[in-house]
């Protein structure tokens, strides 16, 4: 198990490697200039070229990649264009309310799509297994931003039980746990579990109906074994492949709640990178970028171990 983390951790790497050459190089070949976001579309010459000899624009995109994976590693993302504030203070803030609101998103998600999805595969064939199958389609066919606008409509516009849009009270773009802000979670959270949840209770069901029909489980039965004894063998023998969607989800709820923010104008890192990718603050999107790609090198790191831990028969080369 040590040597296996080991060979992981050297193969994070070269990965972590080509993640900043890609992210370094798809945001230059973007279209646009980022300097109009401090001098204008109608500076005057001098002024633009000014600026891009400050910002080192000037410089080839080899040199100026070099420069920025130096800063990097010394824990320096850069300022922003459009603030003139730190990358790394403004993608702390953005992302502690990210993580809020995907461990939220990922609590409804992962818990209701596992349990669901466990129900639906045990009763494999039933009117239940229908439904919930029907459930999980549909989850993972509605649009983020459609189903958020139509909770909206529904819980802020024509009920008045919830809030549609921040973090928090007032001009507050932090939350912290208390009633008030909880509030400001609930809907956001929910619209950002429904695809997660489809995933989750779509795969848990493949797997539990799929095990529940191998011979080992019939020589369970076979020996007197409870049907909750047998189920919980079935669970640990399903529970390595469901744990690696979920960590992928995990990931996904991290790097793909751009819409959701968007939509409830959450404060996190999916809202940062809308700014960033208007304003063409080329320092803010490459940090927001390379933080939530790192993210799933990280994700990946942790299931793969935990798969490991759980079942020892998984060979790993």
């Amino acid at each position: 198990m040590l040597l296996y983390l080991l060979k992981r951790l050297l193969y994070v790497a070269p990965i972590a490697f080509g993640v900043t050459v890609v992210c370094f190089s798809l945001v230059h070949l973007a279209p646009g200039d980022p300097l109009n976001a401090v001098a204008g579309a109608d500076a005057p010459t001098d002024v633009v070229e000014m600026l891009r000899s400050a910002y080192g624009f000037d410089r080839p995109l080899i040199e100026q990649y070099w420069i920025w994976i130096s800063r990097v590693l010394q824990g320096d993302l850069g300022l922003s264009i459009a603030t003139n504030r730190s990358v790394a203070d403004e993608l702390a803030r953005a992302l502690r309310n990210t993580l809020i609101l995907a461990l939220a998103a990922a609590l409804i998600g992962f818990v209701i799509g596992s349990v669901l999805g466990a129900i639906a595969g045990y009763l494999n064939g039933s009117l239940a297994d229908k439904a919930i199958t029907a459930f999980a389609v549909a989850g993972v066919s509605v649009p983020h931003y459609w189903l958020g606008i139509v909770l909206v409509i529904i819980f802020s516009v024509e009920l008045g039980w919830l809030p549609s849009f921040g973090a928090g009270p007032g001009s507050s773009d932090l939350w912290h746990p208390d009633l008030d802000h909880l509030r400001y979670l609930v809907l956001p959270a929910f619209t950002l579990s429904v695809i997660p949840m489809g995933v989750v209770m779509r795969t848990v069901r493949a797997l539990i109906a799929e095990t529940l029909n191998q011979d080992f489980v019939q020589a369970l039965r076979a020996k007197g074994l409870r049907e909750f004894t047998v189920f919980l063998h079935v669970l640990r023998n399903a529970a390595p492949t469901a744990l690696a969607v979920i960590g992928l989800q995990f990931g996904y709820l991290l790097g793909g709640s751009i819409l959701v923010e968007t939509v409830f104008s959450w404060p996190g890192t999916g809202f940062l990178l809308n700014m960033a990718i208007f304003q063409r603050d080329l320092p803010l999107l490459q940090g927001t970028i390379l933080v939530l790609a790192m993210f799933f090198v990280v994700l990946n790191l942790l299931v793969d171990v935990i798969q490991t831990a759980i079942d020892p028969r998984i060979k790993r080369t």
